[in-house]
């Protein structure tokens, strides 16, 4: 196993799962934020933890996808060309 192809496995099993998986938890998060700062009718305190959630969650999925740029970037840097290796999940 050359190093591009030890890129290529380290990038499509272990980060891009990563990645996806913690933009989708802070989306979730936003979310929930979002509901917090809507529903309570008059109560501040449920309203200022919903906004912070959703400023929370806007700071995890933006540096989610400074993540995936920074990762895009090494590969690029290293020169791997993503098109010859075959990146998909193995079938049973």
């Amino acid at each position: 196993m050359n190093i591009d192809q030890l890129i290529i496995k380290i990038n499509t099993f272990i980060l891009n799962p990563l990645i996806a998986f913690a933009f989708v938890a802070a989306t979730v998060y936003f979310i929930v934020g979002l509901i917090r700062f809507l529903l309570p009718q008059g109560n501040e305190a449920d309203r200022a933890t919903g906004q912070r959630h959703m400023i929370w969650g806007l700071v995890g999925m933006f540096v989610m996808i400074s993540v995936f740029g920074i990762m895009r970037l090494i590969v690029n840097t290293f020169g791997v060309n993503l098109s010859q290796f075959n990146t998909s999940l193995p079938s049973n």
